[in-house]
């Protein structure tokens, strides 16, 4: 892992940072790489139940550093080609993967959110902001779109009228004209305190159930309804014969907090 990327994990939640505060955390091929494998290895540990996603400095992420090309033409094609066993290059698994972590993901934004930091942040489950971050989708300012996962992740979030609006203006919002559209879960002063008291509320559910949840939302939003109901039903089944959901059912008769098993998946 690049030392611009940082992760540690506390009672089971992982803190991933960036961590080139110099540069606005604007993301470099390490640290794309490094996002990568931090998810990666995040999604195979089973006590985890949320990760936590920020950036050290002013800012949490400016944007991708344009410095990727002073590596060569080289670095540059390798990383923008396809994976085929998961469907994404380099630049779009860096904030797609966080959808394949089956636990809660939340960045926490301040400062600059700008193209490829903003992207990152739709990677997330939820997004907690202050309320004077800057918010853009800033790739049309530089007569291009969004290549990092943000087309389908902006359009799932705030409608594809308004991400078409966003993408063709490259327009700046704050953290609570971006909550009014629904591109920010929540505004707070504090994100770091508002992202924990979020992760304290879902911590009191089955680590399964959350899990199930998010891999059934990943999995058909948008799709068919038919492919929405087979998932919905596979999901239950498992839930159903799941050592949590027993823990569940027995803590709700003892009146007792429960205290969950590892996730199953």
């Amino acid at each position: 892992m690049p030392a611009e990327i940082s992760c540690e994990i506390a009672d089971h939640i992982a803190f991933v940072r960036l961590n080139r505060p110099e540069k606005l955390n604007a993301l470099n091929l390490p640290m794309l790489r490094g996002l990568v494998s931090t998810a990666h290895s995040l999604k195979s540990d089973r006590s985890l139940r949320a990760v936590v996603l920020s950036g050290m400095g002013p800012a949490f992420c400016a944007g991708i550093d344009l410095g990727v090309l002073a590596g060569g033409l080289g670095a540059f094609g390798a990383s923008f080609v396809t994976r085929p066993g998961r469907g994404t290059n380099t630049f779009q698994e860096a904030c797609w993967a966080w959808r394949r972590v089956p636990v809660p993901v939340i960045a926490v934004v301040h400062g600059h959110c700008y193209g490829a930091g903003l992207q990152l942040a739709l990677g997330a489950d939820f997004r907690v902001s202050t309320p004077d971050a800057k918010w853009a989708v800033m790739e049309a300012k530089w007569g291009l779109v969004p290549d990092m996962s943000g087309v389908r992740s902006l359009a799932q979030v705030v409608g594809i009228d308004t991400a078409k609006e966003l993408t063709m203006t490259a327009r700046t919002l704050t953290g609570e004209q971006a909550r009014d559209l629904g591109l920010v879960t929540r505004v707070s002063t504090d994100p770091h305190v508002a992202a924990g008291e979020l992760i304290d509320e879902i911590l009191t559910r089955s680590p399964d159930s959350v899990a199930a949840t998010k891999r059934l939302f990943e999995a058909t939003w948008p799709g068919s309804s038919r492919r929405a109901f087979a998932r919905e039903r596979i999901e239950q089944a498992r839930l159903l014969l799941a050592k949590n959901t027993r823990i569940v059912r027995a803590a709700s008769a003892s009146k007792t907090t429960p205290e969950y098993a590892p996730r199953a998946r």
